[in-house]
Formats: structure tokens, C-alpha cells, sequence
């Protein structure tokens, strides 16, 4: 089972203010572990929203928005990409990870990404197969 675990902005991520360097050791350190675990399958941080923008889809009609967006609660400053075998197994990595926004109230959530059999018959054995080969093919890109 693959989990994206987001963290969720506050106002010094939005700012742009970076981590300390204590804070980038304790991560560093954090994300070995994962490595060394088999875990990890990527991991980064985000640029703040000013940074960012949203492209809004409505009946056909596509319209860019650019950042920053309001609520900062609601928007991600950084993720992890982890494969494990089961969710309680993502919270238990989650519950080990540094305080990753020292002295701000974090958020931290935890979502399933889905995979080909959670689409049932409606990913048809050639959909399947195509979207095989678009996995194969950015594997080998990124080697």
C-alpha cells in the first residue's frame, strides 16, 4: 500500500522562512530511516503558495489562479511518498517523524493513493496495460 503523508502549512512556511538547521538534521536523519527501511519512495517540501498557482476547471472553461491562497491551514508545505503494509503502519512511521513546524500547531495527514485493482472493471485490461506501460516508461526516465 502506497501513502502520501502531507504536512500541512502554517504562517512561516507560507512566508518562506526556512527550516532551522537543527530541523533539517532531525529530517535528514528521519528520512535515512525510512530509506533504510524500504519505505520511502519520495519526499520533498513545497514552496510557498505566492509561489503556486490553481487552475480552476468549470463546464469545459479552464482559468489559472495565482497564489498565495487564503487558509493556510489547508494548504501543504511538504509531503512523503511511503509504501507500507498497512495504514496503521504509516501512522506508526508519522508518530516517529520530528516535530517537522516547531512551534506551530502540525498537522499531519495521511491518505491511501490508489491502485490499479481499487478502479475494479471499470480499468479495463487495456487501460490497464497502457497504464503499465506509462509507469515503465517514467521508471526508466528517472533512471
Amino acid at each position: 500500500m502506497r501513502f502520501m503523508v502531507m504536512i500541512k502549512s502554517d504562517e512561516n512556511t507560507e512566508a518562506g522562512v526556512p527550516p532551522s538547521e537543527e530541523l533539517l538534521a532531525e529530517m535528514g536523519r528521519y528520512n535515512e530511516e525510512l530509506a533504510q527501511a524500504g519505505v520511502l519512495l519520495a519526499g520533498e517540501g513545497l514552496q510557498p503558495s505566492s509561489k503556486g498557482a490553481r487552475v480552476r476547471f468549470s463546464s469545459g472553461d479552464r482559468t489559472v489562479v495565482d497564489g498565495p491562497f487564503a487558509e493556510t491551514r489547508e494548504l501543504i508545505a511538504g509531503f512523503w511518498l511511503i509504501q507500507v503494509a498497512s495504514k496503521q503502519e504509516a501512522i506508526n512511521w508519522v508518530m516517529r517523524m520530528p516535530d517537522p513546524l516547531p512551534g506551530s500547531e502540525t498537522e499531519i495527514e495521511i491518505r491511501q493513493v490508489f491502485e490499479a485493482d481499487d478502479f475494479g472493471s471499470e480499468l479495463t485490461p487495456e487501460l490497464r496495460e497502457a497504464e503499465q506501460q506509462l509507469r515503465e516508461k517514467v521508471a526508466r526516465q528517472q533512471q
